[in-house]
């Protein structure tokens, strides 16, 4: 089907010329339109009609540019897949959160959901509130076995037809904090979540998307681009960055599309149920003393506010993030990497592309100061 825009763009288009000049507006004037649009047998025409004031007096390219990538934007958000009723999607991670939200999306567009989750009260409870065409299965991601059990259950739902897209949300956050606060354990318990389970459950799910010409969608994040804190979570989001950059190269030729999702400061399950507060005092109290003594108690009542104070301002609606990956399982031309939340537009991604010294110093500022700092 032959998407073309709809006449509230046109007129916006010529009502609401640009702050800087009056050059589209002169350059839409000069046409008439004659023809309706929205299918393949009569699309939208234009007709040129006489107009004195053209070429206009004081032209700005830059107007044009904006007005064609704003229709370029649409017509690939609008172009869509077809027969989406048809093709199966498999998630990881929907117990809750983004998993849960994308797949009871993916089941009211119509589509065939294979729901994997980590409890079994968190698939009875997805499976009882959405309809038959969703399934459930359990999957733990840190285990071969469970990985291999839910790649051959996929692989009996599917047949031949093939596993249209794979979406790796399964992830954790914590243990985070101060890298030395941390143990190699701690690092681990995330990776091992986060970027193993990642890649083991995509190469066993890789030959079921290349039959299909499917997608991959891999959760990142904003700490994949900028490390804003530490321990395992930001480490293992710079892994699944290279991964996924990797993979998208070598499946081109499959016809496979890879996308990431990098989004902002959202508030999910992935943040744990235990307060902040109190984890940091753990990780507090299980310090050598001498390590204690270097940074004082101070840092440790300001480090653990100022991530308090980070959890409360985060986004509650996590909306976005599954619309975000949605448009990358149903859209034509899905796009590399999104970035929903305003966070992550205004401040992570700029960050990531400033000289390094720059967002050191950037970053730096948030952090207090230590009881033995120079």
């Amino acid at each position: 089907m032959v998407m073309h825009p709809p006449i509230e763009i046109i007129k916006w288009l010529i009502q609401k010329p640009c702050v800087c000049c009056q050059w589209k507006k002169a350059l839409l004037s000069g046409f008439q339109q004659t023809a309706s649009w929205g299918s393949e047998d009569q699309p939208l025409q234009l007709s040129p009609e006489p107009n004195t004031s053209w070429p206009p007096a004081s032209s700005c390219p830059m107007a044009a540019i904006t007005d064609l990538s704003f229709m370029y934007r649409w017509f690939k958000n609008c172009n869509l897949v077809r027969n989406l009723s048809d093709k199966y999607v498999f998630i990881t991670g929907c117990d809750s959160g983004f998993g849960n939200l994308l797949a009871r999306q993916l089941v009211d567009r119509g589509m065939r959901v294979l729901a994997a989750c980590f409890t079994e009260e968190g698939a009875q409870k997805l499976q009882q509130d959405t309809s038959y065409r969703l399934q459930t299965t359990l999957l733990d991601v840190t285990k071969t076995e469970s990985i291999k059990a839910a790649a051959q259950w996929v692989r009996d739902q599917v047949g031949e037809q093939g596993l249209w897209a794979l979406v790796n949300n399964a992830g954790v956050g914590l243990p985070s904090g101060p890298n030395e606060w941390l143990t190699k354990e701690d690092f681990v318990k995330v990776i091992n979540v986060n970027l193993v389970g990642l890649i083991e459950v995509t190469l066993h799910m890789l030959p079921m998307v290349k039959k299909a010409r499917g997608r991959v969608i891999n959760m990142s994040s904003s700490g994949g681009r900028v490390a804003i804190i530490g321990g395992g979570y930001c480490v293992s989001k710079f892994g699944v960055e290279a991964f996924s950059d990797s993979i998208r190269r070598e499946l081109h030729y499959f016809g496979v599309k890879v996308s990431i999702i990098e989004p902002g400061n959202y508030r999910t399950s992935i943040l744990g149920k235990e307060g902040m507060v109190s984890r940091m005092r753990k990780l507090w109290e299980r310090l050598p003393q001498e390590t204690r003594d270097s940074y004082g108690e101070d840092y440790f009542h300001i480090y653990t506010e100022k991530l308090k104070n980070m959890m409360q301002l985060a986004e509650p609606r996590i909306r976005e993030v599954t619309d975000s990956m949605e448009h990358a399982i149903v859209s034509r031309s899905p796009r590399i990497r999104y970035n929903p939340g305003l966070d992550a537009k205004l401040l992570y991604v700029p960050l990531a592309k400033l000289p390094t010294p720059v967002t050191d110093f950037i970053l730096s500022r948030y952090l207090p100061r230590p009881a033995d700092s120079v």
